[in-house]
């Protein structure tokens, strides 16, 4: 990555990105480094007052517009596309970060709504958005695609069954469409670990010490950890590089064997 002190290489400059479930956390860590890179964004999630506050944090409409929806509505999904494209004028990166689960425990107790529901956000809709982005521009002018795995879908994961599915589906999708969408787009993943989110609290909360303990670099990721890596994704940086799922787990599956 090139940065120096607190520069950051504007090797994204003139680009455009869809960031989903951009309002905190990953998502935002990454609309702001695309942003730092020179990037223009349109920014998703659900909620639409916290996601005008990260747009507007970012830049305002010069450089980040928000369009407020649920991931998986199709018309939320056209809606944002075109946004993007009016708004300035491409659609160069799209970015799939959106991802929800609601359940915990034996994956055949959960119940079968709740499973549908986690592959209709995480994988259905990352398809979907691929597809509006593709019809929009990419399929024509070429682009990046990234998508937000984990490393839970790396092998069996108690108690995070439809979750550890869903993004190993998610995987699956990403090489499938990297070679049905080549040479024109690129699409990759990314696999974090444990990330201190709002999203990933459970997972650590009140024994971080004892978690990160069973990392190599000693410590759980933060937001920027991705962020940087999937800028790196989506930059020339990477123009070699497709189908690929990078992950990034301060060397937690060296030790786990997953």
């Amino acid at each position: 990555m090139r940065t120096g002190g607190d520069r950051v290489d504007r090797r994204l400059e003139g680009k455009v990105a869809l960031v989903t479930g951009a309002s905190r956390g990953i998502g935002y860590a990454v609309a702001e480094r695309l942003v730092a890179e020179g990037a223009r964004v349109c920014l998703t999630a659900r909620k639409a007052e916290p996601l005008l506050e990260a747009a507007t944090a970012l830049g305002g409409p010069d450089r980040a517009i928000a369009v407020a929806g649920k991931a998986d509505d199709p018309e939320h999904q056209a809606e944002a596309v075109v946004r993007a494209v009016e708004s300035f004028g491409s659609l160069d990166i799209l970015v799939n970060n959106t991802g929800i689960n609601p359940t915990f425990g034996p994956l055949l107790e959960t119940d079968p709504g709740a499973v549908r529901k986690v592959f209709e956000v995480n994988v259905f809709s990352a398809v979907a958005w691929v597809r509006h982005a593709y019809d929009a521009w990419l399929g024509k002018n070429g682009g990046a695609v990234v998508n937000m795995s984990s490393i839970a879908g790396l092998g069996a994961a108690p108690g995070l069954g439809v979750y550890a599915a869903s993004k190993a589906t998610l995987m699956q999708v990403t090489a499938q469409l990297a070679v049905e969408l080549a040479p024109a787009v690129r699409v990759n993943a990314v696999a974090p670990a444990i990330v201190k989110t709002q999203f990933a609290t459970a997972l650590y909360a009140g024994r971080e010490e004892e978690v990160s303990a069973g990392y190599p670099l000693g410590r759980l990721g933060q937001p920027g950890d991705v962020a940087g890596a999937v800028a790196f994704l989506a930059s020339a940086d990477a123009a070699w590089i497709t189908g690929q799922t990078l992950v990034i787990d301060g060397g937690r599956t060296l030790v786990t064997g997953l």
